[in-house]
């Protein structure tokens, strides 16, 4: 098997299970494939380190693969704290409507002073709707916040930003180099990724799906974040089977104890926009030096390619920009902006990363040349776009008491966790670590491991 660049077609791996969730896109088709391309870069790692005769079987539960595309997370006695600040959202605008994101306190901050209105929703509405979208937009960026115009399909096919995205891969493989693994004596079958060291620095939310999903199989997660960070909503369904730690990178002690860990992971695993690890003091030819022998996947919002690769995005905004919050607008004849009914770009761009990377480990085993992996969230959505509708059944809008498999002691209190999506024959998925708020660890790799 060579390295992976595309969705797995349909008939390579096994579907149980039914439902679908109700869109006008192929979502629960997405999540299956999605869910699918880690169980096939898995059996053949398995089969690549020597760990099975044969690559085992892989089986993909169609309702589990859709719920974990929305939350897998379900607390207990307590409430989750609100996934949305006050001021996000869609606003209708002069000529059409605009997203906002100020989950953030430095967007939150970005958008007001363009809109220079008071920091509550009705002010942010009125003042919206003196802007055309596209100006509101660029005006916003240029601020250094986040937000999106409302646009056709057809007309993000025109715009040099689509136009671009639409011709680059879904996973781009650059820089192939020489990889050499280091022994890991306690990979078996069962937990085929036991010891591997993989250094997180992703946020919400494709990256950390995809570092959650390889702590499945046994990996050691490390995920590095500012002090005092906090995704509210977001850390309880992502950081499960993860060591969470903060470094401050603004001081030279953070940065120096990043690159100790760096030099020591297996696996790199970031969502840097292009050029800020540059910023860092580690650019490409840097990791190159002080971790030659990583595996290493990346993500952006709005593709590598064009004049918005450098440009800030999430889930949402990428639907609002692409067309497809338009088409289904269209499609419900609703009032406003209909995006997915789960951010599928972000969780199966997850997926995918982690395919990439034991696709990686898989070519290094071979002792074939390995590059760092790119993808992105607006690709995600090209391919979204272009995916057939093939299921039916019930539609799939959440979860029961029995999609559930056991409690977890979460570090906010006691929950519920989905049962896994996937299975191989003799590989489960399983978690070592509940899910915990950032800062709870050590910035340091397990001393069994050493």
């Amino acid at each position: 098997m060579s390295l992976v660049t595309t969705l797995p077609a349909t008939g390579t791996y096994r579907v149980t299970g039914e439902g679908h969730r109700p869109s006008l896109y192929a979502v629960s088709e997405l999540a299956n494939a999605s869910v699918a391309a880690v169980g096939l870069a898995m059996a053949d790692l398995i089969e690549a380190l020597g760990l099975a005769p044969h690559a085992p079987e892989i089986t993909v539960d169609q309702r589990l693969a859709s719920l974990w595309f929305g939350y897998s997370f379900r607390p207990e006695g307590w409430e989750m704290p609100s996934l949305w600040d006050p001021i996000a959202g869609d606003y209708p605008c002069a000529d059409g409507w605009i997203r906002l994101h100020t989950n953030l306190p430095h967007h939150r901050a970005a958008a007001l002073s363009v809109l220079g209105c008071a920091e509550a929703r009705d002010a942010v509405a009125a003042a919206v709707l003196n802007w055309q979208g596209d100006a509101l937009e660029t005006a916003v960026v240029g601020a250094g916040g986040v937000a999106a115009a409302m646009r056709s399909r057809s007309d993000w096919l025109d715009h040099p930003q689509g136009a671009a995205v639409a011709q680059e891969p879904l996973i781009d493989w650059i820089k192939p180099r020489r990889v050499v693994l280091r022994d890991r004596p306690k990979a078996c079958l069962s937990r085929p990724l036991q010891g591997m060291r993989v250094l997180d620095l992703t946020r919400v939310l494709a990256g950390p799906v995809s570092t959650r999903t390889l702590a499945g199989f046994g990996a050691d997660v490390l995920r590095i974040d500012p002090p005092d960070w906090d995704e509210p909503g977001v850390l309880q369904e992502i950081s499960l089977g993860k060591r969470m730690a903060s470094l401050n990178l603004r001081t030279k002690s953070g940065r120096d104890r990043l690159r100790e860990l760096m030099s020591e992971a297996d696996v790199l695993v970031h969502g840097y926009r292009p050029g800020a690890l540059d910023a860092l003091g580690l650019d490409l030819a840097t990791r190159d030096a002080i971790a030659p022998n990583r595996v290493e996947v990346t993500l952006n919002a709005y593709g590598w390619t064009g004049p918005w690769a450098k440009r800030r995005g999430f889930d949402s905004l990428v639907q609002m920009s692409s067309g497809i919050a338009e088409a289904g607008w269209r499609w419900a004849q609703a009032e406003k902006p209909t995006p997915l009914p789960v951010q599928a770009l972000d969780h199966a761009t997850g997926y995918m990363m982690a395919a990439a990377v034991l696709s990686g480990v898989a070519t290094a085993a071979r002792s074939e040349s390995v590059g760092v992996a790119r993808l992105s969230l607006a690709r995600m959505a090209e391919e979204l776009t272009g995916l057939p509708k093939t299921l039916s059944g019930p539609e799939i809008t959440g979860a029961t008491g029995d999609d559930y498999a056991s409690h977890e002691d979460s570090g906010w209190g006691p929950a519920l966790r989905l049962r896994p999506p996937l299975s191989l024959h003799g590989c489960q998925m399983c978690w070592s670590l509940p899910s915990n708020p950032s800062g709870r660890h050590p910035a340091q790799w397990p001393e069994a491991h050493f």
